[in-house]
């Protein structure tokens, strides 16, 4: 019950629902044991001893207590649902609101669809085992209970010998516990998996195309569904070997107890009406214990499911010491002092003794091959991760000091691949500014030249875009995000590479909105175009996670056997090349 013990607070707090729940199933255990109760009345006490004209008040009875279990049926189910619906609501936002907070790193692993599984089908799961399972276990405990108490009553040795097959019966239902909850965490594992090929064939699917790997996906995908299968038929095994064995013990059971009672009420021990009742109440006992299979069923997957909830909540937060409220611009000077960056699980250092200073409105441009470190400086900047030695500095103060909300705020991004979401490009723009009028949204998409392609969509800047972007064109897109940049109006820029997936003319649009972006910014520019770099104030040329050389565009030109003129001459000569052929 740890996993439970651990939940607790998700849903102990709407335990009412649950006890009301509980008090309302009470009434419907005993309407339910008052039905044999009844029929034994009727037959030794009205048909036996002849009094028939009792018989329609029996009636009028069984009714009213039919009458009384169906409403209180209705409120238990009711506010078993209840329960488990406002119980895993509240679950769920945390879980959102965790993934949220969660530290770049754990995204650096994590897959999509096994996420969204975790969020649906996991939560789902638990919910339904709140709602119902937990119920029909106390059920099973209160119906069994009132039901010996009352064959304790009608005849002690009948009911010894009757209840001699539940030893049998307990142990069989351990030993089927033991096996299903494995199994069933299996199928949770395995679900994930098959979610996670699903998504990303259905993100990827261009590529799938273009590369014509319909019948790979469908082999892979194959092989996952394959293993889902097997998995749920391992399960149906287990309940195929014991749930007859239950029903088994079960039966044996009711065969004693027919031998034996009707032997008692041969030589008088027992009355014909009250062998009735007991086998009634006997199916009332037998029953649940071999329901308790199901329940346990439930409970695993549950349980399993829990296990998979907790992994996320479980997850360390990014843990933001600073709790600065400032809504104050920042001036923007980023300084690295010795700056050394070693991520997680890595054996080499992602940057080493990195140090420069970028002033008010200066522009940095990172050069390097994949992998050289360019991305880890600017991740370092917006605290993505945190480095390993050394300080990183704003406005002459250390970064740890400002809260990441501070901090974020004043930082804009344009990534070489800009993520739209599926909404109007209103919302897309208006993203990091909820607050924006939409005279400010207007006039920051015209700065990056976007107004123009914006008003000639079917419903301006109320037109839905498809997932991520779909219907724009990748320098649309770019004109999107530069414009929802300019709206944010951050002091410290960062351009990833946001050209190299466009043509030329493209980018010199691209350009020219960079401009009116980059005014009066400390501006970071990470770049394989030395043309997106050319104008920078200076430009760090970055091996292995290490500057290797360093200054301006011309400086760097004049260093013959440098690494910035070789990439230079490479990256001219490819030009020179294309126009030739041309």
């Amino acid at each position: 019950m740890d996993t439970f013990k651990r939940l607790k607070e998700y849903y102990w707090p709407f335990k009412s629902y649950f006890i009301w729940s509980l008090l309302a199933l009470i009434v419907v255990t005993g309407m339910t044991v008052m039905y044999p109760v009844i029929l034994q009345y009727t037959i030794d006490h009205a048909i036996d001893a002849g009094n028939y004209e009792i018989i329609p008040y029996l009636v009028l009875v069984l009714f009213i207590v039919m009458g009384v279990k169906s409403l209180a049926a209705y409120i238990h189910q009711y506010l078993g649902d209840l329960f488990g619906i406002t119980a895993v609501h509240r679950l769920r936002n945390m879980l959102y609101k965790k993934l949220q907070f969660l530290p770049f790193r754990y995204y650096d692993n994590a897959k999509t669809g096994d996420l969204m599984s975790r969020l649906t089908a996991d939560v789902e799961a638990f919910r339904f085992f709140l709602s119902f399972g937990c119920a029909q276990l106390l059920n099973i405990v209160m119906l069994v209970g009132l039901s010996m108490a009352v064959m304790f009553y009608y005849s002690v040795p009948l009911t010894l010998v009757t209840l001699c097959a539940l030893p049998f019966l307990v142990v069989v239902v351990s030993k089927f516990d033991k096996r299903v909850h494995p199994g069933f965490r299996g199928i949770r594992k395995s679900l994930a998996q098959l979610n996670t090929k699903v998504q990303e064939n259905v993100s990827g699917m261009h590529t799938v195309k273009a590369l014509s790997q319909e019948d790979q996906e469908i082999e892979r995908f194959d092989t996952n569904n394959e293993d889902y299968r097997k998995r749920h038929l391992d399960i149906s095994r287990i309940w195929g070997n014991y749930f007859p064995l239950m029903e088994f013990i079960g039966n044996v059971s009711a065969v004693f107890l027919l031998a034996f009672g009707g032997y008692l009420t041969i030589i008088g021990s027992l009355q014909k009406g009250e062998l009735v009742a007991f086998f009634s109440l006997v199916w009332f006992i037998m029953g649940p214990i071999m329901q308790l299979g199901f329940i346990i069923n439930m409970f695993s997957q549950s349980k399993a499911s829990g296990e998979r909830l907790l992994e996320i909540l479980d997850e360390k937060e990014r843990l933001d010491e600073a709790t600065s409220d400032s809504q104050h611009r920042l001036i923007g000077e980023v300084t690295f002092e010795n700056v050394s960056l070693k991520y997680k699980g890595k054996d080499n250092l992602a940057l080493e003794d990195i140090s420069f200073k970028a002033e008010k409105g200066k522009t940095i441009g990172l050069v390097g091959a994949t992998g050289s470190g360019k991305s880890s400086i600017v991740q370092l900047i917006t605290r993505f991760y945190e480095r390993t030695d050394g300080k990183v500095l704003i406005d002459n103060k250390q970064i740890e000091n400002y809260s990441l909300e501070e901090l974020r705020r004043n930082i804009g991004f344009v990534l070489q691949e800009t993520f739209l979401f599926s909404s109007t490009i209103r919302d897309n723009l208006a993203y990091g500014r909820a607050d924006a009028t939409m005279a400010e949204i207007i006039d920051a998409a015209k700065r990056a030249d976007a107004h123009d392609f914006i008003q000639e969509l079917p419903n301006g800047y109320e037109t839905v875009l498809g997932e991520r972007g779909m219907g724009l064109s990748g320098g649309q897109k770019q004109r999107v995000a530069i414009a929802r940049a300019i709206l944010m109006n951050p002091s410290i820029l960062i351009l990833d590479d946001a050209t190299s997936a466009v043509d030329m003319q493209t980018e010199v649009k691209i350009q020219r909105a960079f401009r009116e972006l980059m005014k009066g910014r400390t501006t970071f520019i990470i770049a394989h175009r030395i043309s997106s770099v050319k104008y920078a104030d200076e430009i760090l040329v970055l091996d292995k996670g290490k500057v290797q050389e360093r200054g301006t565009h011309q400086e760097l030109l004049s260093k013959n056997d440098g690494m910035y003129r070789r990439i230079y001459s490479i990256q001219n000569q490819d030009q020179k090349y294309v126009l030739q052929q041309a």
